[in-house]
């Protein structure tokens, strides 16, 4: 490994939030440290999987809608811009997390996607609660 992609890898390594990358077909590629603090799988455990791994089963046919196309035309809807969404942890519980995506191309053509997450449950809940407060 060159020094650009070591240099590269630290810093995806040691970056604060989930940084996921997915192939054209929803395989995960890369699997960072904070991505498996979030999720609670490790590297080893997410590579290879599909994205459903972290995808609460309601949302799952909207995603890969959405996921699919953006594959087809390189381009989607909320690219670069953070939206709340829900998400499950290896334990089986939902969390909220605040995620921004964007389409991964070489030489012109469609490798992927990748999206950055950070969690923001307590937020949230935090935010609901005073909402719901007398």
């Amino acid at each position: 490994m060159n020094e650009q992609s070591q240099l590269t890898e630290r810093i995806l390594d040691q970056a604060a939030d989930a940084v996921i990358y997915a192939n054209r077909s929803g395989e995960i590629v890369r699997w960072n440290r904070a991505a498996a603090a979030l999720f609670g799988y490790s590297a080893e455990e997410a590579s290879g999987q599909g994205l459903d791994l972290i995808i609460p089963e309601h949302l799952r046919a909207s995603h890969w809608r959405g996921f699919n196309a953006a594959m087809t035309n390189g381009a989607m809807k909320l690219q670069g811009r953070p939206t709340l969404t829900r998400a499950l942890h290896k334990s089986g519980r939902k969390l909220y997390v605040e995620m921004t995506f964007a389409i991964v191309k070489g030489d012109g053509e469609v490798l992927g996607s990748v999206a950055v997450a950070r969690d923001v449950t307590e937020r949230v809940e935090r935010e609901r609660a005073a909402a719901h407060a007398p």
